[in-house]
């Protein structure tokens, strides 16, 4: 029996029905992932999982975590068959790994825009010399794909109006302490191309948008699901800026298959752009549509974006052509995606 609700159970018939994803190269493979309790780890495990267990593909799921007991209560029991073991580390401090691995997907990553200006050298040396750690793992162990998940914050402040695709970076300010966080996405995105090419690591990169849906945690302190703790708790949503960056968001299941595909199908040293580009909007906007379907109001109370270490106001409108060249594709709308984090959050009892 599959630990979850129906509701999610769809989420993973999604994932494994996916038919650009060439699921026979999974067979018998061991995949590495680091970030396995976070958000994206959460969901590509037990994606994983449950393709492994419709298709019978034989595979195991290597998760490194810091906690063993998180780990077990996140992954309520999965790990019992076998097919998922836990790793007790640190991307900055790997323990020794005796099996192969076949494919590695890092994802650690600090998460919380607080942390970026708190503490940013923790931040930056956490993203770089992990990264190095997995990638000095690729190199002897000579995975067939290494994954890393980066964002779309090293584009910077693109123009309003602009589609940002992969061949172009943003100039970010070393002096501004906020950008300790893609700062370090761009020199680990660097560190993946020069491993590529020095030592062959089969490396490419996922630029991913703000990504949400079923396995947040709900005290997460990111937008998305403040708004969906409003919703449950039916109080009245407060911005604490004017709502006026644009961008597109992504549902957490279209993430885990543009991950798989790009793992499995990728190119070595490229970079690709993930976004649902139909979700486009303002946070504003997204918060109104959030309020009518929650029967809430939007409020605003300005705050300092320094000192609460949001992002200055951005566009970014992200090309995904590259990506669903490899036969990617998104389903849904803002809306659908809220309702279905916010139906996990019940079904899960807020945890």
């Amino acid at each position: 029996m599959w630990p979850y609700g129906d509701n999610y159970i769809e989420d993973m018939k999604y994932i494994s029905s996916a038919s650009y994803i060439p699921w026979e190269l999974l067979k018998g493979k061991t995949i590495l992932v680091t970030g396995a309790t976070g958000l994206i780890g959460f969901n590509l495990i037990n994606g994983l999982l449950y393709a492994d267990r419709e298709k019978k593909l034989n595979l195991t799921v290597l998760a490194l975590v810091r906690n063993l007991e998180r780990a077990k209560d996140r992954f309520q029991g999965l790990s019992e068959d076998g097919h998922l073991r836990f790793i007790v580390g640190d991307v900055r401090k790997i323990p020794e790994i005796e099996q192969p691995i076949d494919y590695i997907v890092h994802g650690a990553s600090q998460t919380a825009s607080k942390a970026f200006i708190q503490e940013p050298v923790e931040t930056i040396l956490t993203a770089v010399y992990g990264t190095e750690n997995m990638l000095k793992l690729a190199k002897n162990k000579k995975p067939k794909g290494f994954v890393y998940l980066s964002s779309m914050e090293v584009y910077g402040y693109p123009e309003k109006g602009h589609k940002v695709t992969e061949d172009e970076i943003g100039a970010l300010s070393p002096l501004d302490v906020r950008n300790s966080y893609p700062l370090s996405k761009q020199l680990c995105e660097s560190l993946c191309c020069a491993y590529a090419r020095e030592y062959n690591v089969p490396t490419r990169i996922l630029r991913l948008t703000q990504t949400f849906g079923p396995g947040v945690n709900y005290n997460d302190n990111r937008i998305f699901a403040e708004l969906a703790r409003c919703v449950l708790e039916k109080r009245d949503i407060v911005l604490k800026t004017k709502g006026e960056t644009e961008r597109s968001y992504l549902y957490i299941a279209d993430a885990v298959t543009a991950i798989l595909a790009v793992l499995l199908r990728g190119k070595d040293g490229w970079a690709y752009n993930a976004a649902n580009e139909d979700t486009y909007c303002s946070i504003a906007e997204m918060a109104y549509k959030v309020a009518e379907m929650g029967g809430v109001n939007v409020n605003f109370e300005i705050q300092d974006i320094k000192t609460e270490g949001f992002p200055k106001t951005l566009y970014m409108d992200m090309d995904t052509t590259i990506l669903r060249n490899l036969g990617w594709t998104w389903g849904g709308n803002i809306l659908d995606i809220y309702i279905k984090m916010v139906q996990w959050i019940v079904d899960s009892n807020g945890k």
